[in-house]
Formats: C-alpha cells, sequence, structure tokens
C-alpha cells in the first residue's frame, strides 16, 4: 500500500479548519513536537474519527489510544452515543488495532447514511482496491 504511505497529509488550511472548530487534538513529544494527531467530524450525531496519526517515533507507547480515549470522552460528554470511523481491515494497525480499542465493525445494514457517503468517497479516491470497514463504538450516555 505504498500509495496510502505516500499520502500528504492535510493542507494546513484544512487542519486550520478542523482546530478552529474545536475537532483536532495533538499529541507533542518531550521535545515539543508533534508526536501524533487526531481529526474528527459529526456524521449522523456521532464523532466521526476522519484521522489519526502517529509519527514512527512515538508508535507503540499509546500516544493513539490517548487521542481517541480523549476524543470518546469529548464526545460522550457532549451527549453523542457513537465513535464511528472508516479503515483498512487488512492492516494490523488499522482495523485489528481499533477492535482493541473497543470498536466493532458494522454490518452493512447498520452503516448510517452519512458513512455511506464517507465510503463513496472513499471509494472514488481509489482507497477500495484495499478491503475497508466501518467501525462505531458506543459511548456510555451523559450524565
Amino acid at each position: 500500500m505504498p500509495e496510502i504511505a505516500d499520502d500528504e497529509p492535510p493542507p494546513l488550511s484544512v487542519l486550520e479548519d478542523y482546530r478552529r472548530a474545536g475537532r483536532a487534538w495533538v499529541a507533542l513529544g518531550g521535545s515539543g513536537e508533534v508526536d501524533a494527531y487526531l481529526l474528527a467530524d459529526l456524521v449522523d450525531g456521532n464523532a466521526h474519527v476522519e484521522q489519526v496519526s502517529v509519527h514512527s517515533r512515538a508508535a507503540r507507547r499509546g500516544v493513539g489510544r490517548a487521542l481517541i480515549e480523549h476524543v470518546a470522552d469529548w464526545a460522550a460528554a457532549r451527549g453523542m452515543p457513537a465513535l464511528t470511523l472508516t479503515t483498512f481491515t487488512d492492516v494490523p494497525w488499522n482495523a485489528p488495532y481499533y477492535e482493541r480499542c473497543g470498536f466493532r465493525r458494522l454490518a452493512e445494514s447498520e452503516l448510517t447514511p452519512g458513512l455511506r457517503e464517507i465510503r463513496a468517497k472513499e471509494a472514488a479516491h481509489g482507497l477500495d482496491r484495499w478491503p475497508r470497514v466501518c467501525m462505531r463504538r458506543d459511548l456510555p450516555a451523559a450524565g
């Protein structure tokens, strides 16, 4: 999947839009460098993990999981029932990783209109050359 590995990060203007909307989180390393970031969208009343990126120097240290937990707390505090995401099924640090973080794979019949739209855009972008899946993690009710 070199095409995916070589994909450029979002432009600064897109990152700024997420920051302004309050849906971008960054984990800094000991020297102040960015170790990881997470971007979230709002899809069908849920927080949708659009992207999680962890620098290789911070891999396997729980940084990505900490960001996911932070966003889960953020979403639950706002009364959102779930986190959702789309990911590759056969990449160990994708679907299998998210299952360890409490997500479950959604059947086609469980997809919401927003998730169907995201999957259609991913397919148009060529991401369906590799198996992909939508996933959901239910959140505790606020209060």
